[in-house]
């Protein structure tokens, strides 16, 4: 497992993890859409031809933290904004994906809730099908 990943999902929020930075102006992102319940920026290392991630404001490890300690009107506010932003992006006819980890097996990298908006192109099967579940 990747140093960086994230590891328990139970413990408490880290603020010095790099969404909460970006949240606090300490780490420059490039952004594409703002509103006081979320940020959406581009992804440093995109693995779609458009590929941007939405994180909310405030500190929430992952989405069954968000859904349960959030208020529904910033619940709904994160939500219309990964919407304006699939918007800004020109992403809405063409089509897109909308994928957010979720602990270690999921592969959650940042212990702060966020969603990824991918397209832009063909993005494939999302497993794949050589892959065997057991």
């Amino acid at each position: 497992m990747p140093k960086n990943m994230l590891k328990d999902t139970h413990s408490p929020y880290d603020p010095d993890n790099i969404f909460a930075k970006i949240l606090r102006e300490e780490i420059p992102c490039r952004k594409i859409y703002e509103d006081d319940y979320a940020l959406c920026f581009h992804d440093v290392t995109p693995q779609a031809p458009v590929h941007a991630l939405v994180i909310p404001k405030g500190a929430y490890r992952s989405f069954s933290d968000f859904t349960a300690n959030a208020s529904d009107e910033k619940i709904c506010g994160f939500f219309r904004a990964v919407k304006q932003s699939v918007l800004l992006l020109n992403l809405e006819k063409e089509g897109y994906r909308l994928l957010a980890n979720h602990g270690e097996h999921a592969g959650q990298e940042v212990p702060h809730f966020h969603v990824h908006i991918c397209g832009g192109g063909s993005l494939g099967r999302l497993i794949s099908e050589n892959k065997t579940h057991k």
